[in-house]
């Protein structure tokens, strides 16, 4: 009887255990609109982040100032996949399995062997799928309201080609790192000067040799603080207008003095710089035939037609005729799957890998895309120094990559300033 009681005991006291160690998992840690963050999916995320820094070599900052980073984002995802959902944007089934064959043949490999290797690296898939998901709508999201507005005009491209010229700047990129200091639109001048302080002392401490990552990811509020503040690689053209002085001044390894703007303080580090040369592009006259999947044509039956119709060729079938009686891009069919002259960058990555593989009049085996399955033909290569073209195209780009980087910033800290968002301080 006294075991059965001590037994009993031990059941209960587990139980109790269980249910109080669930119910500090679904504490609720921050409130979003009209949705909330709970402790289990923050700590989720923070085990992600941690991980990926880890991998990367990045000193892992103290508990509390990551969980608090990391929340901050989290806090920004939800409120745009708030307004994605009100502004009707869906992402079909479809759009999802286009973006899985497009990452997975960037990784070498195909859509099962890249589910395999997620499964195998202890990633649960439904929730990879949900979180590309979310990030296609979010994308779609800011082209609708930023994207969709910045233009770019031929006189913008000409005058800084001309100013990038007269500095002599045209052959130099930059691999900038930064940090934010916020500071909330309307915010009071002891609000302004507080964080204009916090930036001086960022600025000192970096200076006397603190690491810019670490330093990233525990104070910035930016959208890339969690990835040690790196901006990439940036010609002159696709640094923002706001830093375009600081950096022309600048040394490898500099630190720049704080950089007001309507979101806050800037502050930025020179990590490395290059000088750019010659640009050769080599012209691919290419054609293709198309079969799109759908609820009679699965993936297996779409190779398995392709494959058919390669062996016909193989055997002397013609393909621009088979290009016209069976592609399902019904732009190219008529010109016997033509897709002429194309340049590198124009087609989809899978696409464009595929082809540049083929020697001329080679025929691809079957390549997925997010348009469906292609079989492909090189027809002829040429190349020609594109300088001078390529150079206007590009500063035209980045012209309108720098622009919808600063409306963004500004969009997304409006977005968050305007939202009702509750933090349970105690609970990170």
């Amino acid at each position: 009887m006294k075991n059965r009681f001590i037994i009993a005991v031990w059941f209960l006291t587990l139980l109790f255990g269980l249910g109080a160690q669930a119910q500090v998992l679904n504490r609720i840690v921050a409130i979003v609109e009209d949705d909330v963050i709970l402790e289990k999916e923050l700590n989720t995320e923070v085990a992600t982040i941690t991980a990926k820094l880890k991998s990367n070599k990045v000193m892992i900052p103290p508990d509390y100032v990551l969980r608090k980073q990391v929340l901050e984002r989290m806090v920004i995802d939800k409120l745009q996949r708030q307004m994605a959902t009100r502004s009707g944007i869906q992402v079909s089934d479809e759009m999802l399995r286009g973006a899985v064959a497009e990452i997975s043949s960037r990784n070498g490999l195909s859509v099962d062997a890249f589910h395999a290797e997620l499964t195998k690296q202890g990633m649960d898939y439904k929730a990879f799928e949900d979180n590309l998901r979310n990030e296609i709508a979010i994308n779609q999201l800011r082209n609708h309201e930023i994207g969709s507005r910045i233009k770019v005009t031929d006189a913008e491209a000409a005058h800084y080609m001309e100013t990038q010229s007269k500095a002599g700047q045209s052959n130099s990129q930059y691999h900038i790192g930064h940090i934010l200091i916020a500071v909330s639109e309307g915010a009071a001048s002891g609000a302004i000067q507080k964080a204009k302080e916090k930036a001086d002392q960022v600025v000192a401490e970096l200076r006397s040799g603190k690491d810019f990552k670490q330093m990233a990811i525990s104070v910035s509020n930016d959208d890339n603080a969690l990835k040690g503040g790196d901006l990439g690689w940036r010609t002159i053209n696709q640094i923002p207008t706001l830093f375009t002085d600081s950096v022309t001044g600048m040394g490898l390894g500099d630190i720049s003095d704080p950089i007001r703007s309507p979101s806050g303080f800037h502050i930025i580090k020179i990590l490395e710089m290059e000088g750019v040369g010659q640009h050769i592009v080599t012209k691919t006259k290419v054609r293709h035939i198309l079969i799109k999947t759908n609820e009679l044509v699965d993936d297996s039956e779409a190779q398995k037609r392709l494959l058919a119709l390669r062996e016909r060729i193989k055997n002397g079938d013609d393909f621009a005729a088979l290009a016209r009686a069976h592609s399902d891009d019904k732009g190219s069919a008529i010109n016997g799957g033509s897709l002429d002259w194309v340049v590198p960058g124009a087609l989809v990555p899978p696409f464009e890998e595929a082809m540049n593989k083929l020697e001329i009049n080679d025929i691809s085996q079957p390549v997925q895309t997010q348009f469906g399955w292609h079989m492909i033909q090189v027809l002829a290569r040429e190349s020609q120094d594109n300088s001078e073209q390529f150079k206007k195209e590009k500063v035209k780009d980045e012209i309108r990559k720098r622009k919808i980087e600063e409306e963004t910033e500004l969009w997304l800290r409006r977005l968050r300033d305007e939202a009702y968002v509750e933090i349970e301080m105690d609970r990170l």
